[in-house]
């Protein structure tokens, strides 16, 4: 899908390769290494990430946007629990390089996650977002998805307690 942001070129958002894996790491473990919005704690390796976008493919897609070429950022649809009473529901993750947030790149990855998540018959996508995930709260906000719980301290990371924000979109 190509799309205009912000007066800028066509950004494209595509379906995720194993090419694409170091630049998904290099974006995912600057989080892991300086922000608790993930409670991974180790970085992956080009080995980890590969297998990351091997397991997401079919109905639990990940995508990534491209900004003249060069990823800027990932997102991607994955189970919410394996029970079979939680099939109609998934989870999201979006994550964007440093360098280009607030450009419109996240919604724009948000947006063609839930296209998929219709298209793929889905009834429900949610969002956990830890601590200090203001900028994914309000994103997700403008994406349609509503704040449907706390759940306070549930994680540990860089030696605090984390919350995470519980939001939900019907589709």
């Amino acid at each position: 899908m190509s799309i205009r942001m912000n007066n800028q070129d066509s950004v494209q958002i595509r379906p995720a390769t194993l090419n694409d894996a170091p630049a998904i790491a290099q974006i995912y473990n600057s989080e892991i290494a300086g922000s608790t919005t993930t409670l991974d704690m180790v970085e992956r390796t080009l080995d980890d990430q590969v297998a990351w976008i091997s397991e997401h493919g079919g109905i639990y897609p990940a995508v990534v946007c491209e900004l003249d070429g060069v990823v800027v950022g990932f997102g991607a649809l994955s189970p919410f629990r394996n029970r079979p009473g939680y099939s109609g529901t998934v989870e999201d993750s979006v994550y964007v390089a440093a360098g280009t947030r607030r450009g419109g790149v996240g919604l724009a990855i948000l947006n063609e996650l839930i296209r998929l998540a219709s298209s793929h018959g889905f009834h429900s996508i949610l969002a956990l977002i830890g601590g200090g995930g203001e900028p994914s709260i309000r994103l997700h906000l403008k994406a349609g998805f509503r704040q449907v719980g706390v759940l306070e301290q549930i994680g540990r990371k860089h030696g605090k307690w984390v919350d995470v924000t519980v939001m939900e979109l019907l589709v």
